[in-house]
């Protein structure tokens, strides 16, 4: 099987260029949540039950249950809700970002990686799902052709 993936290289006005660096603040911003709620996690569940100091620990409840892609996914709808600067960019930009920071957590528990830093800025963003003719000015490519 053959995987085609293509790069382009945009040539962006003012405007354009504002609404991708929103977007990518909004990417960061979601990253840096969602590792948040998962160092959390792992930290609430690190001393053992008759040394934990009640001031410095984490307290989260022994039956939450631990974040994934899938939860956190999920509770994206519901943020929403509450944050309206997550209805900005579309819904599958900020689903790959938390796949992203998945990765990096697959990552550290396969080949000993370190733990996932929090971003100060990210510089991309993935749409998993484009139509074949969304980018004007291209030649109308086929399955098999190469750039």
């Amino acid at each position: 099987m053959l995987s085609l993936n293509y790069q382009f290289k945009l040539k962006v006005n003012k405007q354009q260029a504002s609404t991708i660096d929103e977007w990518l603040d909004v990417c960061k911003s979601v990253y840096n949540y969602a590792l948040r709620e998962r160092k959390d996690w792992v930290n609430s569940r690190k001393c053992p039950i008759d040394r934990c100091s009640l001031d410095s620990e984490y307290i989260i409840p022994a039956e939450a249950p631990r974040p994934t892609y899938a939860n956190q996914c999920k509770s994206l709808g519901q943020a929403k809700k509450k944050f309206p600067r997550l209805k900005v960019p579309q819904s599958q930009v900020l689903q790959q970002t938390i796949k992203v920071l998945e990765e990096a957590f697959v990552k550290m528990w396969n080949r000993g990686f370190g733990f996932p830093r929090f971003k100060k800025r990210m510089r991309s963003f993935v749409f998993p799902q484009v139509k074949p003719d969304c980018i004007q000015g291209t030649p109308n490519l086929q399955e098999g052709d190469f750039l």
